[in-house]
């Protein structure tokens, strides 16, 4: 807080940081620092939300951030709205942008390359697949090709939207006022990436996706490459977690 520039108010109270952070709340700020964080992975943050908050999302307000953690407005908790949150997402997804891009950036802790242009499906198998498949390939097996063979088809094409880019659960917050997204991995792509974390590991509930749908709705070709935008968040989980995530990954390339 000293480096920030801010006075903190009262003691420091913990609050729920997923698997990576620590998370404190002081006052009206949220201080929020990792062990071993990698170089950036703080300024990727800030610049994901500053993003984010730029095409039109509700995200805390970012204060300060610097190679420790990162300082955001504290917002204080209200009612669930997935009516809301749906309208917000269908919103960003809805604008376009003239081409796919990401700076270097994180998904967790595990570190993305930049990169520019491209066709999508080779866009978002070198930027977002293929470091992860490097990272996890002695652990995959006979998956390992399995999962390569997945870009050799083109996935579908709405346009380049802004994303999330690490949309589960535990990246929105139901605040006074609306809801909130947190935590991105924020790039330019196809909704697609989005929609198909929202689906895994028990995902958004059927109010979330009837207004969705209303707003804004999905092509059934989109609906059918979701598992193979699942395989990249799969990927990470068994690079961060380890083998227990081979079976949900041999399904997601099944249903591919």
């Amino acid at each position: 807080m000293e480096k920030a520039g801010l006075e903190a108010e009262g003691p420091p109270t913990p609050l729920h940081g997923g698997d990576m952070a620590l998370v404190y709340r002081l006052g009206p700020y949220v201080v929020k620092t990792a062990r071993h964080a990698p170089p950036g992975l703080f300024q990727a943050e800030a610049r994901g939300l500053k993003a984010l908050e730029a095409r039109g999302a509700r995200v805390p307000r970012v204060y300060w951030w610097g190679e420790e953690g990162i300082v955001l407005e504290y917002l204080p908790p209200g009612p669930e709205d997935w009516e809301g949150l749906a309208r917000m997402l269908a919103r960003l997804h809805r604008s376009r942008e003239e081409a796919y891009w990401a700076e270097a950036g994180y998904l967790g802790t595990f570190p993305l390359p930049e990169r520019r242009g491209d066709a999508w499906t080779e866009f978002f198998f070198l930027r977002c697949v293929e470091p992860l498949l490097e990272a996890t390939w002695g652990r995959l097996g006979e998956l390992g090709p399995k999962v390569e063979a997945l870009y050799l088809k083109p996935l579908p094409t709405e346009g380049p939207a802004p994303l999330h880019g690490d949309l589960w659960r535990g990246n929105v917050h139901f605040a006074q006022g609306g809801p909130a997204l947190l935590d991105p991995s924020f790039f330019v792509g196809e909704r697609g990436v989005d929609l198909a974390m929202m689906r895994l590991f028990g995902g958004f509930p059927q109010a979330f996706w009837r207004a969705y749908r209303e707003a804004y709705p999905i092509p059934e070709e989109v609906e059918r490459a979701l598992p193979r935008y699942q395989v990249y968040y799969l990927l990470a989980h068994v690079h961060f977690f380890g083998e227990g995530y081979l079976g949900a990954l041999w399904k997601a390339i099944s249903a591919s």
